[in-house]
């Protein structure tokens, strides 16, 4: 039984982006995410104008009159969410934790997606793939996958190991459960850099989106003195002496260089990626990513 808290919330969520999907993001979905492409639909009397390419032969000869065929798009489609719940969405200064962040994003690309008859699946994973939910239709299983994120919790692991991130191991489990294309949005911190060939081949073979998720306290070290952090993906324990302006000089370029691997990662591999952060609304990220995605469509 859901507690009475969580259906709070997900009714919350259930009501916002919802919402957020149908007023400002159904159609834009719809414009720049294709079908599977062209199905038979009819064969009817050639009219001027037409393609020639497309007329049926045999019925113009046994019919005596040119015939043509028509075809029609595919429209439906199956979108798949990679989620990753490791140790690291545990964190959140600002209006809401990344895994609170994770969840609404997640709904409402599900949502847009199952407004437009696409079916929806998801891949919750940390350091290993944790629940597979099979790609279905409609709001109720939309609410069932968010149900999943928000009440998730990893089972502990030997001598009280971190949760950590396997973006690799979700990325080949992909690869099995979608044989065909699939538009696949990974939301993510991208934590790591062993994920590089799952990435590579994952996109060859789906529309792979990646949503990066942040906090922006992840950026730079306050100057709050001497303070023990500890890393949520590998639990070590560091401490750290915050009045030091190198120490804050160095934290800063090293966060720096791994968004400027990650940035180039994606750019290389052709991917148009959504950042979104705990800070800001969500909702601007993604219509400005369905924005620029139209816009390089229609210049193409």
């Amino acid at each position: 039984m859901i507690p009475k808290e969580l259906l709070k919330k997900l009714r919350r969520i259930e009501i916002t982006t919802a919402r957020l999907a149908n007023d400002q993001l159904v159609g834009a979905y719809a414009s720049v995410f294709k079908g599977r492409g062209l199905a038979f639909d009819e064969v009817r009397m050639y009219q001027p104008g037409d393609d020639v390419r497309f007329i049926d032969w045999n019925v113009t000869a046994r019919t005596n009159a040119p015939h043509i065929k028509v075809f029609r798009e595919e429209r439906e489609m199956t979108v798949m969410l990679l989620v990753d719940l490791s140790g690291s969405q545990d964190f959140g200064t600002r209006a809401m934790l990344k895994r609170e962040l994770v969840a609404e994003v997640s709904a409402v690309l599900a949502f847009s997606a199952v407004k437009n008859n696409d079916r929806v699946g998801l891949v919750l994973f940390t350091d290993r793939v944790e629940k597979v939910v099979p790609p279905r239709k409609g709001a109720r299983h939309v609410m069932r996958v968010v149900s999943e994120i928000l009440q998730f919790k990893a089972a502990p692991r030997p001598n009280h190991e971190p949760v950590g991130t396997n973006l690799s191991q979700a990325l080949e489990v992909l690869g099995h459960l979608s044989r065909r294309r699939a538009v696949s949005f990974v939301v993510s911190d991208f934590l790591g850099n062993d994920y590089d060939h799952a990435l590579r081949v994952a996109a060859a073979r789906h529309d792979l989106v990646p949503v990066y998720v942040s906090d922006p306290r992840e950026d730079e070290l306050p100057d709050v003195g001497v303070m023990l952090a500890e890393d949520l993906e590998t639990g070590e324990w560091i401490e750290v002496d915050t009045r030091d302006p190198r120490v804050r000089e160095h934290y800063r370029r090293t966060v720096a260089q791994q968004k400027v691997t990650r940035d180039t990662l994606f750019r290389r591999l052709g991917l148009d990626a959504i950042n979104v952060a705990t800070h800001r609304p969500y909702i601007t990220a993604l219509a400005e990513f369905f924005r620029r995605r139209a816009r390089r469509m229609h210049a193409g």
